[in-house]
């Protein structure tokens, strides 16, 4: 039996994490959240995990305020924490440990264009010279998305934040997973600094207004939290080989055709307006288009699959 540590366990991903780790027998599975401790506090966190000695820590921790930390200076100190510090911290006590560790990142961490392979040259991914005949081209003469070995650039202060975590976790090595997501959805986290699901504050908006207004941009995958726990299990399990992979459900989607989904599943019959990225004042900017590409791993099932589970088990019908 192996011993899981789930930071973050009251989360949106961290409790499906406990879920799905927990219904295998050969896990026992410990669950920490900030009632538990803060893990910002570097000493208690290393005393913690250190006498613990799990076989493996999943650090669903973050901070996503993206457009709050972007000018509010000491929310960005925050974010640095918990996004960039925090993660280069386990990732030392896994490696001391030798315990196996995984942390989850975003598609925030690139810009929206064209991308560049960052080991350089021409092959496995674009080089960045834009030949014609460039594999990262869809029909259209759009880059079809991000691979795992593209450059990141972020936007964002958030952006950076995680992109920073994940090049502490690289510049530790060893035993690690970087498992990158967008646009998650599931179940809102119970913690109190859980972040409520997107679908549900739509739904709630649908409730008591006559019109929504929803970004038609951005484009990019959604992620379903319990699919991202059992893949995170599955590549566990499989013993895949470390490094970062792209865990999305498949299809592409903009908030407002999303929503629009969400409202035909659901009948919901309340007027839905799509507007531009610059109608709603947000003060983080986000990539026009951040589609992840699953190259290591079969992609997770379509996203419209997931979203009436997510429908039938919230019992929103």
């Amino acid at each position: 039996m192996q011993s899981v540590l789930i930071l973050g366990a009251k989360g949106m991903l961290g409790q499906e994490l406990v879920k799905s780790f927990s219904k295998k027998e050969s896990y026992e599975v410990i669950a920490w959240d900030r009632d538990d401790f803060d893990v910002s506090d570097e000493k208690i966190l290393r005393e913690k995990v250190s006498d613990l000695w799990p076989d493996i820590i999943l650090n669903a921790c973050a901070y996503n305020a993206v457009d709050v930390c972007e000018i509010d200076d000491e929310e960005y100190e925050k974010a640095k924490i918990l996004n960039t510090h925090v993660p280069g911290v386990l990732a030392e006590i896994a490696k001391d440990l030798r315990s196996i560790f995984v942390h989850y990142s975003t598609d925030y961490v690139f810009d929206g264009n064209r991308p560049q392979y960052r080991l350089g040259g021409r092959a496995p991914g674009c080089c960045g010279s834009g030949c014609s005949g460039c594999s990262y081209k869809s029909p259209s003469g759009k880059f079809d998305g991000y691979r795992e070995n593209d450059l990141p650039n972020p936007l964002s202060r958030y952006g950076m934040t995680k992109y920073e975590g994940e090049q502490k976790i690289e510049k530790v090595g060893d035993q690690y997973y970087i498992f990158r997501l967008s646009k998650l959805f599931g179940k809102s986290g119970f913690g109190n600094y859980s972040k409520q699901c997107f679908f549900e504050s739509i739904e709630k908006l649908a409730k008591t207004q006559n019109e929504v207004r929803v970004v038609d941009g951005e484009i990019s995958c959604f992620t379903y939290a319990p699919d991202l726990a059992l893949q995170t299990e599955k590549i566990l399990s499989s013993g895949l080989a470390f490094g970062i992979y792209h865990l999305v459900n498949k299809g592409e989607e903009t908030w407002y055709s999303a929503t629009k989904k969400l409202f035909d599943e659901m009948g919901i019959h309340t007027k839905l307006t799509a507007v531009s990225p610059n109608e709603f004042k947000r003060n983080a900017t986000r990539p026009e288009r951040s589609v992840l590409v699953s190259t290591k791993i079969e992609a997770m099932r379509n996203w419209e699959e997931a979203l009436k589970d997510y429908i039938k088990e919230n019992k929103k019908v």
